[in-house]
C-alpha cells in the first residue's frame, strides 16, 4: 500500500466500506442474472473497487462524473444508493431512471453522476461538455471522465482532450486499463503508451496502481486541488483487473486469459484485502470490526435486493416520459 495522506480513520473506514459495498452489490447483481431475474447484460466491476473509491472520495457531491458499461462501481462510490440502484437494474419505477436505463445507463444527477454510457468512450464529450459548463459558470467543479484502455481508439477522445487543453477546462481523465479491451490484450489494441496520447496534447499525464486505493486518492487529491485552481486537465492511467468476463455471459475465458493469471490477482493483488490488511496493521480497525461492517453490508444489499424484487414496474403511460419535452406528464 501507498504512504497514507493525512485523513483520519473515519476517512478510511469509508473508503473500505465503499469498496465493500461495490463488490456485494456485484456479487448481488450476477446472482439476479444468473438466476433469470434480471433482464440483459451486465458489466462487472469486480476488482476495479480502489479505482471508484480513490477517486471519488476525492471529490464534492456537486462534482461530476460520467461513466462506463461498467459503471456499477463509479455509481456506489459516488453515493448511489442500493434499493434505487436494484431497482434500476430489474426495470422498477423506483430506479434511478424509472426502470428505463438499466445496468449500462444508470444515472444518479442528484449525486453527480451524469450516467453510464453503452457506447464505448460515449461520456467523453459529456464530462468535456460539464467542464466547460462549470468554467463559464464559473464554479470550481471538476469532472471526472471514466473510460477503459479500449476507449483509447475512439477519435472523440482526442478532439475532447485538445479542446480541454486549449481551454484548460477542470476536467480529469480516468482510463481505467484493467489489461483487456473486451476479450484482446491491451498491449494488442494498443500501439505505445497510453500516457504518451495525452502529453502529446500538453496535458499533465499519470500512472498509478489501481488496486491501491490510498495511492488512488492521494494522487487524485492532488489533481482535484489543482483543477480547481484552473491547472487541469490531467490524465490518469489505472492499473487494475477485472475478475469477471468482459459480461456476465464471457464465462468460458481460457481462450482469452488463463485460470492462474485470474488467480494471482485474486490472491496477491485483490484491493479490498490489500487494503483491509493495512486497517488492522496501522490499527485503523480490528478484524471483528471489519467483520461486522462486512455482515452490515450484506444484509443491506440482501434485503435491496428483495425490495426491488418486490417493487412496481413503471405504468406502460410512462412510456415517452423524459423522452420528448412536450409530453405533459414528464413535468408532473
Amino acid at each position: 500500500m501507498a504512504k497514507a495522506p493525512k485523513q483520519n480513520a473515519e476517512d478510511y473506514l469509508r473508503m473500505y466500506r465503499q469498496m465493500v459495498r461495490i463488490r456485494t452489490f456485484e456479487d448481488n447483481a450476477n446472482q439476479l442474472y444468473l438466476s433469470a431475474k434480471m433482464p440483459g447484460l451486465t458489466h462487472m466491476y469486480s476488482g476495479e473497487e480502489a479505482v471508484a473509491v480513490g477517486i471519488c472520495e476525492a471529490l464534492r457531491v456537486t462534482d461530476k462524473v460520467t461513466s462506463t458499461h461498467r459503471g456499477h462501481g463509479h455509481c456506489v462510490a459516488k453515493g448511489a444508493d442500493f434499493k434505487a440502484m436494484f431497482c434500476e437494474l430489474l426495470g422498477k419505477e423506483e430506479g434511478y431512471c424509472r426502470g428505463k436505463g438499466g445496468s449500462m445507463h444508470i444515472a444518479d444527477q442528484s449525486n453527480g453522476n451524469l450516467g453510464a454510457n453503452a457506447i464505448v468512450g460515449g461520456s467523453m464529450g459529456i464530462a468535456t461538455g460539464a467542464a466547460f459548463s462549470a468554467k463559464l459558470l464559473g464554479k470550481d467543479d471538476v469532472t471526472v471522465c471514466f473510460f477503459g484502455d479500449g476507449a483509447t481508439a475512439q477519435g472523440l477522445w482526442y478532439e475532447v482532450m485538445n479542446m480541454a487543453a486549449l481551454w484548460k477546462l477542470p476536467v480529469i481523465y480516468a482510463c481505467e486499463n484493467n489489461g483487456y479491451s473486451e476479450y484482446t490484450r491491451t498491449e494488442e489494441i494498443a500501439a505505445g503508451s497510453i500516457t504518451a496520447r495525452a502529453e502529446a496534447f500538453g496535458i499533465e499525464a499519470h500512472q498509478v496502481d489501481g488496486q491501491d486505493v490510498l495511492a488512488v486518492n492521494a494522487l487524485t487529491d492532488g489533481l482535484v486541488a489543482r483543477a480547481r485552481k484552473g491547472e487541469g486537465p490531467f490524465f490518469i492511467e489505472l492499473k487494475t483487473y477485472r475478475y469477471h468476463g468482459h459480461h456476465v455471459g464471457d464465462i468460458n475465458r481460457e481462450y482469452y486469459r488463463s485460470k492462474d493469471e485470474e488467480k494471482d490477482w485474486k490472491e496477491n493483488r485483490d484491493p479490498i484485502v490489500r487494503f483491509r490488511g493495512w486497517l488492522v496493521s496501522e490499527g485503523v480497525a480490528s478484524e471483528d470490526e471489519i467483520e461486522a461492517m462486512n455482515a452490515e453490508i450484506k444484509e443491506d444489499a440482501s434485503a435491496a435486493v428483495q425490495y426491488a424484487l418486490a417493487a412496481k414496474y413503471p405504468d406502460v403511460s410512462e412510456v415517452d416520459m423524459h423522452v420528448f419535452t412536450d409530453v405533459e406528464h414528464a413535468l408532473a
